[in-house]
């Protein structure tokens, strides 16, 4: 099958020349954390506050995923590594136009999270959305930590599934101890930089 197969990226329009249409840098800001931390509310908040300030964005959120391309894999080791594997060739694809790409995933270990990075390369930022586990379990905004408890859920991360903690990420949003909206500003300027031509 690799035999049949010629990639054309010699052919295409390089990556400058869409960021120079589009008057951005194309960037793939890879939200990590636990279910709970506030990776999906401040990943819509950023995408708005990105496109009042006029920069094209694409959100990825690992539910909507979940519900199209990766709705076939479920929460194993290795489908947890597929679900990655997928969501940063997509990602790459986008940062390459140009855009601003989103990426609100749980991404769990070291080993996932350094897979993303070296498929995506330099357009990678990583985004840890820092709130420890006994916060998140009391917000439970989805439930679904009580349904880990019960037994209902298998392999839910931070109970019976690990979660490492990033150890170098390019921006640490500590949302236990900030407001959503200093957390947005924080997130919002720490990123704005690597954004603009």
């Amino acid at each position: 099958m690799a035999d049949n197969i010629f990639p054309i990226f010699d052919k295409s329009l390089s990556s400058n020349e869409k960021e120079s249409a589009l008057k951005q840098k194309g960037l793939v800001v890879w939200m990590v954390g636990l279910s709970g931390s506030g990776k999906s509310t401040l990943a819509t908040g950023l995408e708005n506050r990105l496109h009042q300030n006029g920069f094209h964005t694409m959100l990825l959120d690992g539910d909507n995923l979940r519900s199209g391309i990766n709705s076939n894999l479920g929460f194993g080791e290795e489908d947890r590594i597929e679900n990655i594997r997928r969501a940063a060739e997509i990602s790459k694809l986008f940062a390459l136009n140009g855009t601003v790409t989103i990426c609100s995933l749980i991404s769990p270990t070291e080993k996932i999270r350094n897979m993303a990075s070296e498929i995506i390369g330099d357009k990678y930022c990583e985004v840890f959305i820092n709130c420890p586990i006994e916060v998140c379990e009391e917000r439970d905004v989805k439930g679904l930590y009580a349904k880990a408890r019960r037994g209902e859920i298998k392999n839910f991360t931070g109970i019976d599934s690990p979660f490492e903690i990033p150890k170098s990420p390019s921006v640490d949003v500590k949302t236990n101890e900030m407001t959503l909206e200093d957390s947005l500003d924080y997130l919002f300027s720490s990123i704005i930089n690597k954004i603009k031509i």
